[in-house]
């Protein structure tokens, strides 16, 4: 009789199984289509203007016989490597980026984001599969005399032991799960995408602190080497005072062209400790930690050639017009999840159990019960939410069509705006160094002349004042070529899609 028992169970299970995989059978066959709009990637805009970016053809820049003087040549559909910023050549600036990728926290989180997003995606993923829970309870109760006993020996105190195993499955008949893991998908690319923003935002900012910090330096130097031009003059006024050849109105006057130069000298040094914080800031690092690496123009090298990408290809390497993109992927498909939602749901259940007073008895043959229920749900009547759902869903999709569009005008004028910034900054760059030379040879001829007595005492303040003034704006002009180079990488995207420090597998966890 036990062998019996064991038979009729085998043979019990081996129906629901037949059941099941009946089941499964019809909702495959039922799961071929998903309702709602299959997503299609837009087209890049059309090229009407030959490179797309500015009204004429880009030409060569021009150059000046200075450090960071060199022309740079535009290369079209150049491809930009994934650590552009060591076309500086500054090993400085190369250990400090690679700092800041491992310690910014900013990076980190965005890893973080994105390993939930795909986390998430594995989550509905599951519901493709059937589910399966296990049971088990005891229960010691008794019942009234009132009533008849519940259990068959007629007692009124008993204990009842059951163990089940419910199945429940859902066919994705209209798509509504193969939608909602479409959605939850373009959310993990937008985390992709948002992650390396992340990088391209942090390494572009430290470029450009560094810079910003080089930039400062050379200020500094030249309004130090003013200071040191004004005080010697200080110096031969006093001693041409004493010897009667000047008069105190000459010396007061010189005086106060020195104390307005060293009046210069605070702001700037004072940008320069901020620029400090920020750089120690972006390395994951706090203020009162020391920063090792400093910055000079004249250790950077500006790079030459520089990369245009061609503007189909631009759509597909700003990383924030691929955000815009995944956002508009992820809205086509909650449009398909709002139509499912408004259509007939199937749900498969399944229980198979034993239930006895005696534990050893629970899974004998005649206390097993198993039951097999399908179910269709059809909404009628939700005082229009899910009608509205849709509607709404479609309107996200048009505002995130509006804003892809928006995304992609923003990117191209990024670019035209850097592309132009290098043709100003090179003739800039010209003219202040043409500035630079004739105030200095002024400056020398006035004093020349005023020991000679050939000129009054203005004319050398006014000579002193256009030197300081070309100086400065020299100095900025050279650090604004560099500034601008690092921002024309960043505009094209920064070159994510080459990254040599991480796989394609490890950028999308």
């Amino acid at each position: 009789m036990h062998g019996v028992g064991k038979t009729a169970i085998g043979s019990g299970r081996a129906r629901l199984l037949r059941r099941l995989a009946c089941a499964a059978a019809t909702a495959a066959l039922l799961c071929g289509c998903a309702v709602g709009p299959d997503f299609h990637r837009p087209g890049p805009p059309a090229d009407t203007k030959g490179n797309g970016y500015t009204p004429t053809p880009l030409t060569d820049t021009a150059s000046a016989d200075i450090p960071g003087g060199d022309a740079q040549h535009f290369v079209q559909d150049m491809d930009i490597p994934g650590q552009w910023w060591e076309l500086f050549h500054s090993e400085a600036l190369n250990q400090l980026v690679e700092r800041a990728l491992k310690n910014n926290s900013d990076l980190r989180a965005a890893q973080a984001a994105l390993r939930a997003a795909n986390d998430n995606v594995y989550a509905q993923m599951g519901a493709y599969w059937p589910s399966v829970d296990a049971n088990f309870s005891r229960t010691r109760a008794r019942t009234s005399a009132f009533i008849a006993p519940v259990p068959s020996t007629n007692t009124q105190t008993y204990n009842l032991y059951t163990a089940s195993l419910h199945v429940a499955y859902t066919p994705d008949v209209f798509g509504l799960n193969r939608r909602t893991v479409e959605s939850l998908q373009a959310q993990a690319d937008l985390q992709r995408y948002t992650l390396e923003a992340t990088y391209l935002t942090l390494t572009s900012n430290v470029v450009s602190a560094a810079i910003q910090e080089a930039g400062l330096r050379a200020q500094i130097d030249a309004t130090q080497k003013i200071i040191k031009v004004e005080s010697d003059l200080v110096d031969l006024f006093h001693r041409q005072f004493t010897l009667g050849q000047v008069t105190g109105l000459d010396v007061a006057a010189q005086e106060a062209t020195l104390a307005q130069a060293q009046q210069t000298l605070p702001p700037l040094q004072k940008q320069l400790s901020v620029q400090r914080d920020l750089l120690m800031a972006l390395a994951g690092g706090l203020p009162s930690d020391e920063l090792t690496e400093t910055f000079q123009l004249s250790a950077l090298r500006l790079p030459q050639e520089i990369p245009v990408s061609l503007p189909s290809k631009l759509v597909e390497q700003r990383p924030d017009v691929r955000q815009a993109e995944a956002n508009l992927h992820a809205a086509s498909a909650q449009i398909g999840v709002a139509i499912a939602n408004r259509l007939p749901g199937f749900n498969l259940t399944t229980d198979y159990g034993g239930q006895a007073g005696i534990f050893s008895a629970m899974l004998s043959p005649s206390n097993i019960a198993w039951d097999f229920i399908t179910s269709v749900t059809q909404p009628i009547f939700q005082g229009g939410t899910l009608l509205y759902r849709e509607r709404a869903a479609r309107d996200t999709f048009d505002q995130q069509f509006a804003m892809y569009r928006s995304a992609v005008v923003d990117a191209f004028q990024n670019v035209a705006d850097a592309l132009q910034a290098l043709q100003y900054d090179a003739q800039n760059l010209k003219a202040a160094d043409y500035a630079e030379r004739a105030a200095r040879r002024q400056l020398g001829l006035n004093r020349r002349q005023l020991d000679l007595g050939f000129i009054n005492y203005v004319a050398l303040l006014q000579a002193e004042q256009t030197y300081l003034t070309a100086v400065v704006n020299l100095a900025q002009a050279e650090a604004s070529r560099y500034a601008d180079t690092a921002a024309l990488f960043q505009a094209l995207g920064g070159g994510w899609w080459n990254r040599s420090d991480v796989t394609p597998k490890q950028a999308r966890e």
